[in-house]
């Protein structure tokens, strides 16, 4: 294990944020077995009390625990001068065989994590708590991935050694190797470039549609998952490339660095944020002809969907700013 702040804090946060979780899943089997709004005994008023007090815990855990996809990928980037062969987070991610699955399960911890906190602040809007059930239900659900996001960033860390050399971003993001990253490197450009476009200009029309007469809500959560997924492929495809001006660079790490301006965090906040905010607007779909939530609901999907939105066009802006700035064209006009 190599010793650094950020190594020891995200092991923490990971056994503190699995810890907590899985105390708030055991909790809610109770809630789930035992809860009645409209008892008024000992046993009810003890799921009460405990409940506002779990949901709080948790909900700090789980911005932290998104909080920490960026951590993790800071450290594995400032981490790759210690590996031979290393040029970025590429490189440490690959010294073993956890730390890209490590990642993946992370990004997928922290959409749940946000999802988790849509039903959360809903159900914290109606005096009756009508989401309660649901809510420690997707807890439930969650917990797994909570669990194996500890276990994965744990043998990753703990099992990091300094002598080991590791591949370069360029030969694992390479149309000319396999596996999927290189698959990804692989996908041809003015297909990705039309898939990529024509879907932004969906999902963008199907949040607008729904901002403005709150119709097609799942549409747009269907929608919104698909364009984080074709975002993810372009990045790698051509977004990466354009930034880096050289058409062998498939890189969707070397974006972090500061010699090209950090612009890689703002490209993974805006996808993390339009994917959580797309899919938390479907998660409360089912909830909107609640009596007690009938107002708030809908105020909040459209919060959700304007966050969406924004963080969708963001990455558009970004990506088309990395293709208009220069005079790079990957031979295509």
């Amino acid at each position: 294990m190599i010793l650094h702040p950020a190594v020891i804090t995200l092991l923490l946060a990971s056994l503190l944020t699995t810890g907590m979780v899985l105390y708030g899943s055991f909790f809610g089997l109770l809630i789930l077995r035992r809860w009645d709004i409209r008892s008024g005994s000992e046993l009810q008023l003890a799921l009460e009390r405990r409940t506002y007090l779990i949901s709080t815990l948790v909900s700090h855990v789980l911005v932290f625990e998104i909080a920490s996809l960026f951590l993790y990928i800071y450290t594995a980037d400032s981490l790759h001068g210690l590996f031979v062969g290393a040029m970025c987070a590429a490189g440490t991610l690959n010294v073993n065989e956890y730390g890209y699955p490590a990642f993946l399960v992370k990004i997928a911890a922290c959409v749940l994590a946000g999802l988790w906190l849509i039903l959360n602040h809903a159900d914290n809007q109606a005096p009756d708590y009508p989401l309660i059930r649901k809510k420690y239900a997707l807890l439930l659900l969650a917990a797994p991935v909570f669990a194996a996001e500890a276990v994965l960033t744990g043998a990753f860390f703990l099992g990091l050694q300094g002598d080991v050399i590791t591949s370069c971003c360029g030969s694992l993001f390479s149309s000319e190797g396999s596996g999927l990253s290189s698959d990804l490197a692989a996908a041809p450009v003015p297909g990705a470039m039309a898939v990529f476009a024509a879907n932004m200009l969906f999902v963008l029309a199907a949040g607008l549609v729904f901002r403005f007469t709150g119709r097609g809500g799942l549409a747009f959560a269907v929608l919104s998952g698909l364009a984080f997924l074709v975002s993810c492929v372009s990045l790698v495809s051509f977004i990466s490339v354009y930034f880096y001006e050289l058409p062998t660079h498939h890189c969707p790490f070397c974006v972090l660095q500061a010699e090209y301006g950090h612009v890689g965090y703002a490209l993974y906040a805006a996808l993390l944020a339009g994917v959580t905010g797309g899919l938390g607007v479907g998660l409360l779909m089912p909830f909107r002809r609640i009596a007690s939530l009938a107002r708030a609901v809908p105020a909040i999907q459209a919060r959700l969907a304007v966050v969406s939105l924004v963080s969708y066009a963001l990455y558009a802006g970004l990506a088309l700013y990395g293709i208009l700035r220069t005079d790079f064209t990957l031979g295509l006009f």
